[in-house]
């Protein structure tokens, strides 16, 4: 039993799960195949610009995607360095994705966060920053780009202190600026390292140097090395120190810069991350704080994705284990329904790419195949019945009706939509009254439509158009006696219903919706819900 028990601390103390959030073209795709290619996984990386014959990312895995040069959804990506497991959760970084990059963040422990030296803080970072400081996620900067002329690395440590309010502690720092960028400065290990070349797509490599390297000298010049002299002794008299605990209570981000373009410093970057980043943590349920080592299984689905393979049409929950050990054909408990599953089909991921897993430890993330019973939020227990911190669904902002071009695809549309939606890829509306009248779409951002109707037709044969609709917002309702007829005020104000029955108000602008929360006062207007969880609502 005890042996049992030390190999389970074992293996969970060897996780690592994370996440890396940024703003559109920082760089993040790039940055995640540099990882993959670093930690072995992949032999040549690919490019999110790849054209022809050029090799296509790892992450970016959809038609779509590979189309627009752009990551629609969250991939998961497993490798092996320095003798860790290694879970990278790759998410959208553009803004309209971002609800599915929340929902993934709820399965991180830590979070690489990528700066574009040239552009600096963005706002989508800043959002994606403040849900990882409400989840009290640790964050590991990287500056990115430094093959670019950008600005100041000392401007942008402070840029990050002043706009996100976190104090920065370089980890290393840059030998030379844009085209003079040729090396780092550990500033842990107090070493030298000059990068042998840049060749993108194969791992490039990095000699040690000294203060006094003559190649270096000739590089650089004279004036350049002196002020690099200059800005590491700033650094160690006046720089923050670097405090473990408060890097894990998310209180200090350690910073490191390099070129995911080039290669130069990933290496470094990943050499650190593996001992900074904590093993799997202990996570509040239901039933109080669970800790990662406790032998009985548990965890969450926080992603369901449709039609990995089109050939299958498959249907994967992705399930983020929180304790002890997964074994392929266990029972475990499906607390929402309080029905026992058979985990008989079950894989681990290199993107679209699946592998058959017996075995998995807390911290790792399991595919299960799944016919239709499993939601988003859904926990999954072999002891006690717990349930995990929900995963909300938001307010959508872009509201569109459904037009069906071929009447007789009606029931590949609702079943397209159906699945779709039980994803998050779209939200799902029908009229209170009509519930066969096309149905309304609701997205937090308006390239989610372009994505669903893309899917739609290469995955379900169905060809769609939208018609725009004028609302802005929308609140899910909860209340006793409450007449939706008063609701409604055609055109700008509408009453529909959501997939699980939940009503909710459609409204033009958001005059409108304070109006209508002051008009009801015994009416509960909810901007966020927990995906099936009913609400109370009685006509």
């Amino acid at each position: 039993m005890d042996e049992q028990l030390n190999r389970l601390r074992a293996e969970i103390a060897a996780r690592r799960t994370f996440a890396i959030i940024s703003h559109p073209d920082a760089g993040k795709t790039t940055l995640t195949e540099k990882l993959l290619l670093y930690g072995g996984a992949l032999h040549v990386a690919g490019s999110v610009r790849s054209r022809g014959d050029g090799r296509q990312t790892t992450s970016d895995w959809m038609d779509i995607e590979r189309q627009r040069g752009i990551s629609v959804s969250s991939s998961v990506l497993q490798f092996e360095y320095a003798g860790r497991q290694m879970n990278l959760l790759d998410t959208p970084g553009h803004n309209d994705f971002s609800e599915d990059t929340y929902r993934t963040l709820a399965a991180a422990d830590t979070a690489i966060m990528l700066i574009d030296c040239v552009k600096g803080v963005e706002p989508q970072t800043i959002k994606l920053f403040q849900v990882c400081r409400m989840r009290g996620i640790p964050i590991v900067t990287f500056v990115n780009k430094l093959d670019r002329d950008g600005k100041d690395p000392f401007e942008l440590l402070d840029e990050i202190e002043r706009v996100l309010g976190i104090p920065c502690s370089p980890a290393n720092w840059p030998i030379g600026f844009g085209r003079s960028f040729v090396g780092l400065v550990d500033r842990w290990t107090r070493s030298l390292q000059v990068f042998q070349g840049s060749s993108g797509s194969r791992r490039g490599e990095m000699r040690p140097a000294s203060w006094d390297d003559a190649e270096l000298l000739q590089i650089l010049g004279q004036s350049q090395m002196d002020r690099l002299r200059d800005d590491v002794a700033l650094l160690d008299t006046a720089g923050t120190p670097f405090d473990r605990e408060g890097f894990l209570a998310g209180q200090i981000t350690p910073v490191f810069f390099g070129s995911a373009m080039t290669n130069c410093g990933l290496e470094p970057l990943l050499d650190h991350f593996v001992d900074l980043a904590p093993a799997p943590r202990t996570r509040m349920t239901s039933a109080g704080p669970l800790a990662a080592d406790e032998p009985a299984f548990s965890g969450f689905v926080f992603k369901i994705q449709a039609n990995m393979d089109p050939q299958h049409r498959d249907r994967i929950a992705f399930v983020r284990i929180c304790s002890g050990r997964f074994v392929r054909g266990m029972d475990v408990q499906h607390v929402r329904t309080g029905k026992t599953l058979t985990l008989s089909r079950s894989v681990q991921f290199m993107a679209q790419t699946r592998t058959v897993v017996d075995e998995a430890f807390s911290g790792d993330i399991v595919g299960l195949w799944d016919p239709g019973v499993l939601r988003i939020g859904d926990s999954l227990c072999e002891a006690q019945p717990l349930e995990f911190e929900g995963i909300p669904r938001f307010s959508p902002e872009h509201f569109v009706r459904v037009r069906l071009h071929d009447p007789l695809k009606r029931k590949q549309l609702k079943k397209g939509l159906e699945q779709l939606s039980e994803e998050g890829a779209v939200q799902v509306f029908y009229d209170r009254q009509r519930m066969e009248r096309d149905p309304i779409l609701g997205a937090v951002g308006a390239l989610q439509f372009e994505v669903v109707e893309h899917r739609l037709r290469g995955e379900y044969g169905v060809r769609i158009g939208f018609d725009r609709l004028p609302y802005r917002f929308a609140r899910w309702i909860e209340g006793d006696g409450i007449d939706f007829d008063q609701l409604e005020l055609p055109g700008r104000q509408s009453c529909v219903v959501d997939v699980e029955g939940r009503p909710l108000v459609l409204f033009e602008t958001e005059y409108l919706l304070r109006r209508t929360e002051e008009k009801y006062q015994s009416v509960t207007f909810i901007s966020a819900v927990q995906p099936g969880r009913s609400h109370r609502a009685a006509a």
